[in-house]
């Protein structure tokens, strides 16, 4: 299982984009630019590499050690048997708390990407066309981004070629 955090801004990012001849397109944005969506997703692929399944936990705040557990022990609840977690190197994953919870599940089995590597990890895919799905729509408040987030999960849930592709660019043996 693939592991990864991202976080979605009220000031949407912008992409290409079309007006009628001699009309500049605008694009409207929030007034508060603090309010965001962070996430905290996997790619679940089965024993024999024949599904995939995306799991995303959604937070208001920023996510911590804390949301990591929540996440994990989601995690434990809907997979049985033997877990082995892929994540990066990021400070949340070393806090006290994760290891000792870690320490606790034997179930659980760690693994890292290495520094500075987000090529590697396929869940970094995912966030992107998450990021082509929400590009331009500048929601008004946190309900519309989450909305609109949410909106750009179902469409890579529904269409598991896009969930493989990450897979293709990172040089991984699954």
């Amino acid at each position: 299982m693939v592991v990864d955090e991202s976080g979605f801004s009220l000031v949407s990012p912008l992409k290409c984009s079309w007006a009628p001849c001699g009309q500049t397109p605008t694009v409207r944005t929030s007034l508060d630019h603090h309010a965001r969506l962070n996430l905290v997703g996997a790619l679940r692929v089965s024993p024999g590499q024949r599904r995939i399944k995306l799991m995303v936990h959604a937070h208001a705040r920023t996510v911590r050690g804390e949301e990591i557990l929540v996440f994990l022990r989601a995690l434990l609840r809907r997979v049985r048997g033997q877990i082995v977690l892929l994540w990066d190197q990021h400070p949340i994953h070393r806090r006290k708390k994760v290891k000792v919870f870690l320490a606790q599940h034997p179930r659980l089995h760690v693994d890292e990407f290495p520094t500075s590597a987000p090529e590697l990890n396929p869940v970094e895919w995912v966030w992107q066309q998450i990021d082509d799905f929400t590009a331009n729509t500048a929601p008004h408040d946190r309900t519309e981004l989450h909305a609109n987030v949410m909106a750009g999960v179902a469409r890579v849930r529904r269409s598991p070629r896009r969930l493989w592709a990450g897979f293709a660019g990172a040089d991984l043996k699954l």
